[in-house]
């Protein structure tokens, strides 16, 4: 025999209303999530490893990129402000600071010595070099 169960319409569009509107995040514009983390794409060869960061908007001094054997950390800072005017009359002003962050490990340790940074349109190019493997000495036990 089937299960039944009573079915009241209005107390379930009720908590339907209520979890919509206070549960689910309210999001203002979808520029400022793409902010919050940077896109990058790790390419790899038999000598190198080269990463492409997409970081717009911001300028190459307030980027820092730090390196620790084959562990890498992007970050930077993020200040954004936009202001739309009519004549001499401001409807809009906005402001956005934040930070960037993103860190990734990588195969091999990195030759923090030879590595090389560059921050055009937007896109940041890391050329990390491998670090030479270190041979493998066997002991003869006397």
């Amino acid at each position: 025999m089937a299960n039944v169960t009573r079915w009241d319409p209005f107390e379930q569009s009720f908590d339907d209303l209520v979890n919509g509107f206070f549960l689910r995040p309210i999001r203002f514009e979808q520029q400022q999530q793409e902010l919050v983390r940077a896109k990058i794409d790790v390419k790899e060869d038999d000598k190198t490893y080269t990463v492409h960061a997409e970081i717009p908007g911001v300028k190459k001094e307030d980027i820092q990129v730090s390196i620790d054997g084959s562990q890498v950390a992007i970050s930077a800072e993020v200040k954004r402000q936009k202001e739309d005017k009519q004549g001499e009359k401001v409807l809009r002003t906005e402001r956005y600071y934040g930070k960037v962050y993103r860190a990734f490990g990588l195969a091999q340790d990195v030759d923090q010595e030879k590595a090389q940074a560059k921050y055009e349109n937007g896109v940041l190019e890391l050329t990390l070099p491998k670090k030479a493997a270190a041979s493998t000495r066997t002991l003869t036990v006397q």
